[in-house]
């Protein structure tokens, strides 16, 4: 074995690595949102999180992943601790697909549909498949499905290339002698951890272990630390994730530490008793692929029935082990290692908008008050909360962006779209609501007051606006379609409504009965609450354009309404209840 061979195995690694890359991104851009709808429903309860934590290892293929994931989720306060234990058990189980996957490679026969098996025969057929599926399909899911395809023929490819670079060794005696070092437990477990923190992936590194098997030499005896070593290894990237976040986040990667110690701990001390009494013949014999990938396997489900049932002692020994700090934890507005996980980042992502909406609720309901009666705190209470709408428009902007430039699913995407939009129509309404509050202040400052006709009419136009303000955040909560159509009828009632009060205020103006100054910020006011009808409209059409893609915004705003029963008919209705006759809107419930 030469220089040569040592660059073919480092080769050979790197396209190990890059397929696990292609293949895992292409499996999270099919699951797409759907990974985030199932961390709610399956981290109810211990056992749940521990088949969600499984089921989302197997398809991203990469454990250090799903824990950095966890330590982001935890940072930002949406999942516990005690939620994240059962998800980390969870993941060293689902981390053993791989090693059976791998395990193919070792099969030996001459018989041609056991031959068929073996990775290195079928793998350039789904290459090729792969390729044509990228090149020829229209859908983004089918491009998805030939993108797992290639990483996966890489992947198989990278494993070829490291078994045929390590196969001079088996003729070398050094090598033997090197191998019979392995036979010292302790020593195993070192060389598995330090292999595995180096490349930072067990899946990597049981690879190699793997490949190195088929050369030859490699007995149960030696794998068996080295396997529970990779397990510990692979804890580099939590504990790398964990710098720099929050008291419950550092937790995260502590479990995970302390649980695969535990369990190697455990599980090499029965391996290592048993053997002196009993005398195991398998130890002394040669391990194949398939043995590792059952080694790896047995050690993972042991170790998770061994410690599930002592989840609350692995939640108070991290806790001991990570104390809490003096000056209490805040939770992180978006923490980047969601990036990691986009669907999960995206709902992150939504999350943090519905807060946003929610202040810029606070703001809109309140600075109508203080048209009827102006309160000095409450006041800049909206003005505090106008800086945090802004920053929330900031962080989510700039996130969302870092977010678009990963590989995303169709849907991913089209969610990166609308959320985009709506955080800036939520910023523009907090400010409109903004600028009601200085004329309130200014109506404060001035001791004028609008004329009594003004008033009702502002009474109608803000209950009008009230009402399609609510509509449009209930609709964005709960992805409502239905009541999101609705919203359009009513900015269309809205800017009818605000066209016949600006022509009645003329006529006051030029009737004397009102004052200039008045009369300016009174139009200011009409031409706030418009604006802010026009976002809710947008917000409301950005939810119906994420059930139907193919809507045109321009389109659809500027389609013939007539046609459309459904808005005629919600129209008339709101029609009916928003009039601006004296005798009618001193029936209304309002704000002012």
């Amino acid at each position: 074995m030469d220089i040569f061979s040592i660059f073919t195995l480092f080769g050979g690694l790197a396209f190990f690595l890059y397929g696990i890359t292609i293949m895992s991104s292409g499996l999270e851009k099919i699951a797409g949102g759907r990974l985030e709808r199932i961390l709610k429903k399956m981290t109810s309860n211990p056992l749940k999180s521990l088949v969600f934590g499984a089921a989302v290892t197997a398809a991203v293929q990469s454990s250090s992943a799903v824990t950095v994931m966890l330590v982001g989720l935890v940072n930002s306060g949406i999942m516990k601790l005690s939620q994240a234990i059962g998800v980390i058990m969870g993941s060293n189980v689902g981390t053993t697909i791989t090693a059976w996957i791998l395990s193919l490679s070792g099969i030996q026969s001459s018989n041609f549909f056991v031959r068929l098996l073996k990775p290195e025969s079928f793998s350039p057929i789904l290459a090729l498949i792969g390729v044509v599926m990228i090149m020829a399909a229209k859908s983004n899911k089918r491009k998805n499905v030939g993108a797992v395809l290639i990483g996966f023929a890489i992947l198989m490819f990278g494993m070829e290339v490291m078994k045929d670079a390590m196969a001079p060794l088996a003729d070398m005696p050094a090598f033997t002698s090197v191998m019979t070092a392995f036979t010292n437990p302790i020593l195993g477990v070192i060389v598995g951890t330090v292999v595995t923190a180096v490349i930072q992936s067990s899946a990597a590194s049981i690879g190699i272990l793997q490949a190195l098997s088929m050369v030859g030499g490699l007995t149960y005896g030696m794998a068996v630390p080295i396997v529970m070593g990779q397990n510990i290894g692979t804890c580099i990237s939590a504990m790398l994730s964990s710098i720099g976040v929050s008291t419950n986040a550092k937790r995260v990667a502590a479990v995970h530490v302390l649980f695969n110690v535990l369990g190697v701990i455990i599980c090499l001390g029965a391996f290592q008793l048993g053997n002196a009494i009993f005398k195991f013949d398998f130890v002394t014999k040669s391990i194949s692929p398939f043995g590792i990938a059952m080694v790896h396997s047995i050690f993972n489900i042991v170790t998770t029935v061994v410690l599930f049932p002592f989840t609350k002692f692995l939640e108070r020994a991290a806790v001991l082990v990570v104390r809490d700090k003096k000056v209490k934890d805040k939770n992180v507005l978006l923490d980047e290692r969601l990036l990691l996980a986009p669907s999960f980042a995206i709902a992150e992502c939504v999350r943090q908008t519905v807060k946003m909406a929610e202040i810029v609720e606070f703001n809109f309901i309140n600075s109508t008050k203080m048209l009827k009666s102006f309160h000095y705190k409450k006041a800049d209470q909206i003005k505090n909360n106008e800086i945090k709408i802004d920053t929330y428009e900031d962080k989510l902007g700039a996130f969302l962006l870092k977010l678009s430039g990963k590989e995303l699913s169709e849907e991913d995407n089209n969610r990166i779209s609308q959320l985009l939009l709506t955080i800036g129509d939520y910023e523009r309404i907090g400010d409109h609501a903004s600028y009601i509050l200085k004329i309130a202040e200014k109506l404060k400052e001035s001791e004028k007051k609008l004329s009594p006709d003004a008033v009702e009419e502002l009474k109608v136009i803000v209950h009008a606006v009230s009402e399609i303000f609510m509509m449009a955040l209930e609709a964005y909560k709960t992805d409502n379609i239905q009541l999101a159509q609705e919203a359009e009828p009513l900015e269309a009632v809205i800017k009818k409504i605000i066209r016949k009060v600006k022509n009645r205020h003329i006529q006051r103006l030029k009737d004397g009965c009102c004052t200039a100054e008045v009369s300016f910020l009174f139009s200011d006011l009409l031409n706030d609450f418009r604006r802010i009808a026009a976002h809710c409209g947008n917000i409301a059409t950005s939810v119906i354009q994420l059930h139907d893609t193919t809507i045109d915004k321009h389109e659809y705003n500027h389609r013939n309404k007539d046609e459309d029963l459904q808005f005629v008919s919600k129209y008339e209705d709101y029609k009916s209840r928003y009039s601006v006759s004296k005798n009618r809107s001193t029936e209304l419930v309002h704000h002012l």
